[in-house]
């Protein structure tokens, strides 16, 4: 078996790297600020086309921040970087840089990212660890870049690849080990309730399953007790929270499982799946409209959706510009549709950075040392809020979690707090008693806006969350709150190499190495390709092997027949209800 493609020389005087056969050129010039702007800081980036290692620059014009290099070879490239410079200072203050993964998994051989695996550069530990447990797919969606019969090869690693994965996150310290099943779409893995047992046995302590749901619903419409078995088994097996695309509330916006949805949901209560996070890719002038609806429907399905976690498009593959700024939406344009579309109540102050976290972590972690997770990503990388559902008149309100809770002076308090204390945590353990908490709580929370029916359990549980520090107390309090989330993961356009090294979930390589998400799918030839085709099956081997069925035989037909009677059911009905005056006529 081939070994993967990796960085193997440097050649510095003709300024090239290379990468198996592969001559990547590095070095260029320092790009021009100009009059009008305003220099944020200095970084690295690549260029789009050749991939050059470049120079770069973050500037600020007309309150928006922009990314630039020139490449020697393709000119001056600029991108829009984050499309609100006011937002993106007060994300700087929770700018926490990470403490490493505490353990080197790659030596440095190449300019960042060309080394990635992990180098000792990388400044995070795994926070989360994405496994691939396959490339096939019973989608074709158009706008897909990652699947078998494209790639040319089945990727599905063995039980005994995955459990190498696993040991290899060990390494780094005191790590809680969280991982996601990804793909492809792993619902086709037969023994997927197997690696979720291993999983479980191996002590990973949160195991996440991202899916489009499909199966779950396909089994429902067959025979219900059908769909709710599979899911039991998975929830029994270990599967903690479902991370399931969706995309829009019309079939316009998401043609990929809108009529399934509601069905997979079903199969989810019955089957006790009760912690379900919607993931909608978000683009510009496809889907843009649909977000505050989105929102909506989570909120009343609260008894199986936990949450919301946009995804702000990754653009793949060469565009022109015009292109670019049609489908490309930022973190702060995404925040403001959300406020234009909940009528003013989810607000832009309402949200806070990935990093803001690390103020409760890192004090928790004085109080039990063995637990460290730390989200420690770039402030440009992403963005949280919790809301509180008021239920009025069958309708649904939004109460952001900073108008129940003084949120900068709490994270200001702990973050003081360990900094006087990081020293001599046994001291803290000692003062911090109910008595001190409950002090704290109450200083920190704003009596006046919190609804008389939350009062009593909300002081509860953020005492809990303090004093018990567990998994089941952090469960409580998202079983009272809707978490909503947005991860801007990058592209060739506005890759900042600032911001990989700061990256927290992180792919698993069956060769032992862990690689950054926007390392794994930008330089995909390096990372993701070439070593799942090292440990992969080709096409017609695979085909020849377990049959046409196995890859083109498994697609999933819509018929519209089965469109109609989903769209009739209950179910289906019940579940669009709240934004049913934006479906049109299937």
């Amino acid at each position: 078996m081939d070994k993967p493609l990796i960085v193997s020389s440097v050649d510095r005087n003709q300024n090239v790297i290379r990468i198996g056969n592969k001559l990547v050129p590095f070095g260029g010039p320092l790009p021009k600020v100009y009059e009008n702007e305003r220099l944020i800081r200095y970084t690295s980036s690549l260029c789009p086309k050749c991939f050059r290692p470049l120079p770069a620059v973050i500037v600020e014009r007309e309150n928006k921040l922009y990314i630039r290099r020139v490449c020697p070879e393709h000119g001056e490239i600029e991108e829009i970087y984050f499309a609100d410079a006011e937002m993106y200072r007060r994300f700087e203050k929770y700018d926490y840089e990470g403490r490493g993964p505490g353990h080197v998994y790659t030596a440095v051989t190449a300019p960042c990212p060309f080394s990635c695996g992990l180098c000792p550069l990388h400044k995070s530990h795994t926070a989360l660890l994405n496994i691939v447990v396959t490339n096939r797919c019973d989608l074709s969606c158009w706008y897909c870049f990652y699947f078998a019969e494209r790639a040319g090869y089945v990727y599905e690693p063995t039980i005994e690849d995955i459990k190498r994965m696993v040991e290899a996150v060990k390494k780094q310290p005191g790590v809680v080990i969280a991982v996601q099943l990804t793909g492809g779409e792993p619902t086709l893995r037969e023994d997927l309730v197997d690696i979720v047992k291993t999983l479980r046995e191996m002590g990973v302590r949160h195991i996440q399953l991202n899916t489009h749901g499909i199966k779950f619903a396909k089994l429902y419409l067959e025979e219900p007790q059908k769909g709710v078995e599979y899911v039991r088994s998975l929830r029994q097996a270990g599967v903690n929270t479902v991370y399931m695309s969706f995309d829009g509330v019309t079939p316009e916006a998401n043609p990929k499982n809108h009529w399934e949805v509601p069905y997979t949901l079903e199969a989810f209560r019955a089957g006790g799946m009760t912690s379900v996070v919607f993931v909608p890719t978000v683009i510009r002038s496809v889907n843009d409209d649909e977000l505050g609806d989105i929102i909506r429907v989570a909120a009343h399905n609260m008894d199986v959706v936990r949450g919301v976690n946009f995804q702000p498009v990754s653009l793949v593959g060469m565009m022109r510009k015009q292109d670019r700024a049609k489908y490309r939406i930022t973190i702060p344009e995404v925040i403001e549709k959300i406020e234009d579309q909940t009528n003013g109540e989810i607000t832009k102050d309402a949200w806070f950075p990935t990093g803001a976290e690390i103020p409760i972590a890192r004090f928790l972690e004085l109080l039990d040392p063995s637990k460290r997770v730390e989200f420690s990503t770039h402030p440009a990388c992403g963005a949280a809020t919790y809301v509180y559902v008021q239920r009025v008149n069958g309708d649904v309100r939004f109460i952001p979690i900073t108008k129940l809770i003084d949120a900068e002076g709490l994270l200001e308090y702990l973050d003081q707090k360990y900094n006087a204390l990081k020293e001599k945590p046994r001291l803290l353990v000692k003062i911090m008693g109910v008595s001190t908490l409950l002090s704290i709580i109450n200083k920190f929370i704003l009596w006046e806006n919190v609804p008389e029916e939350l009062k009593k359990e909300l002081r509860s549980i953020l005492l809990e969350i303090f004093l018990k520090r567990s998994y089941e107390a952090l469960g409580r309090f998202h079983y009272k709150f809707l978490f909503l989330g947005m991860m801007h993961f990058m592209d060739e356009w506005n890759y900042d190499v600032e911001r990989v090294m700061r990256c927290v979930i992180h792919y698993a390589l069956p060769d032992g190495r862990i690689v950054p998400f926007c390392a794994f799918n930008i330089l995909n030839e390096f990372y993701r390709d070439t070593p799942q085709k090292t440990y992969g099956i080709p096409l017609e081997e695979y085909i020849k092997k377990y049959g046409e069925k196995a890859i083109q035989g498994l697609k999933y037909v819509r018929t519209k027949e089965l469109i109609e009677k989903m769209v009739k059911g209950e179910p289906y009905q019940r579940f669009y209800k709240p934004v049913i005056h934006k479906l049109k006529s299937e």
